[in-house]
């Protein structure tokens, strides 16, 4: 059957056509554009002896007000709106870079550029959009900040081939005024980007007879309301319960309190009741993994610290990098980055091409990128300190830094234990009501 064979040769033709990964060269040339800047501009910053020592999460603003000008504020921004019009795979590339440079900075940028898609592009009325718009366009040092739930709302644990039961807890409520105004109360325990935001997206309980996120709404909450505090934590911390806490997150962050904080009723985001602004992709575990190519960029960052100083070296008369036990490691770490790599990027394709998604996997690809990057780049980020032996824990050298920032990716998000539950159900076709 020669026709059916040249058929079947044609729809193989046409899915290796679609299912590309090789850079555009516009993609590429923002990439080196953005790397060029890390070098410059960021790494001596970030990795300054005095910096690393002393643990601080704080960049200088300048240097953001930098990324600003450059377009990476807005990257994720419609073309029509202003932005750069970036897609997720383009938006992965840009993240991995600058988190090489310092993931902190990176994370903020990052923020800001995927909210500011998804409330501008795709949740604000055109009214809401006139109103906040223009401010965030001109303004290098307007970010944004989400205060709610991003997913998995029962705080990471997993009923297995079994709906959720769990009930959803929103620490924030609103509540509406018989002039259409809502009135706000409550603390957001941490809200990434909050000390530095000038706009939130507060999820609030809406109406507390309904179940579930029936009764969870999102408001807009200018920064200048009266009504609303941000308390940066400190490193070392105290909880509700007196005890200490060390705290470790990427960027700024910080706990948000609502006291009849009053907001008009057109700062309604979308219907009342939407409960979330992130959508299905991402409950299903195929949105863009944004997050996966930040940890990416830390695994490279070690990667790139340990070949340098393996080329620098000199141990028995040669480099370090031709002694065999050093290459092996190298060689490990950069098996794990590149197979790392490869399943962000084709997570990002897939949540780029929704619509040929199944023509790809049926697997939740953001969800095995999170499993898979997580574990990969913790691994590399300690092979990588094993390179510089007993000097890979000192305070002013940049391993320890790198070591704790992969950490954090492992239990970031959902657990890794969930993460591979959930992929479990995706293996065994079970979709959850």
């Amino acid at each position: 059957m020669p026709g059916f064979r040249e058929r079947v040769w044609d729809n193989k033709r046409t899915l290796t056509d679609m299912y590309n990964l090789q850079l555009s060269a516009e993609q590429q040339e923002i990439r080196d554009t953005v790397r060029d800047f890390v070098v410059r501009e960021i790494k001596p910053v970030a990795l300054h002896p005095d910096r690393l020592q002393a643990e601080d999460p704080h960049f200088p603003l300048e240097i953001l007000d930098q990324a600003s000008q450059m377009g990476l504020r807005t990257l994720a921004l419609s073309e029509a709106l202003g932005g750069a019009g970036a897609d997720h795979l383009t938006s992965c590339v840009v993240a991995e870079e600058l988190a090489a440079g310092d993931v902190g900075f990176a994370t903020t940028l990052a923020q800001t550029s995927a909210l500011g898609h998804l409330l501008f592009d795709v949740a604000m009325t055109p009214a809401q959009r006139e109103r906040f718009l223009p401010q965030y366009l001109k303004d290098d040092r307007y970010h944004l900040a989400y205060a709610g739930q991003e997913s998995d709302p029962d705080g990471g644990g997993w009923n297995y081939h079994r709906p959720q039961v769990a009930e959803i807890s929103v620490p924030v409520t609103a509540v509406r005024q018989g002039s259409g105004d809502w009135v706000i109360n409550g603390v957001h325990p941490f809200v990434a980007n909050a000390p530095l935001a000038k706009l939130f997206a507060v999820q609030a309980k809406t109406d507390p007879k309904a179940s579930g996120m029936n009764g969870v709404s999102i408001l807009l909450v200018p920064r200048d309301t009266p009504g609303i505090t941000v308390r940066e934590p400190a490193k070392v911390d105290v909880d509700a319960t007196g005890a200490q806490v060390y705290r470790w997150f990427h960027g700024t962050g910080g706990e948000v309190t609502f006291k009849d904080c009053k907001v008009p009723g057109a700062n309604l985001l979308g219907a009342q009741g939407q409960g979330c602004l992130f959508g299905e992709a991402v409950a299903a575990g195929r949105g863009n993994p944004l997050v996966q190519a930040l940890n990416l960029g830390v695994g490279r960052a070690a990667y790139e610290a340990a070949v340098d100083y393996a080329k620098l070296r000199i141990q028995g008369g040669r480099p370090i990098i031709q002694h065999q036990a050093i290459g092996t490691i190298l060689a490990e770490i950069a098996i794990r980055l590149e197979v790392a790599r490869n399943i962000v990027w084709k997570a990002a394709w897939a949540a780029d091409h929704a619509e040929d998604y199944a023509g790809v996997t049926d697997l939740p690809l953001q969800t095995v990128a999170k499993a898979y990057t997580s574990a990969a780049v913790h691994e590399a980020a300690l092979l990588a300190a094993e390179c510089f032996g007993a000097m890979g824990v000192m305070k002013d050298m940049p391993l320890q830094k790198y070591v704790h920032d992969a950490l954090v990716f492992v239990h970031a998000e959902t657990s890794n234990s969930t993460a591979k539950l959930q992929i479990a159900e995706a293996v065994a076709g079970y979709r959850r009501p």
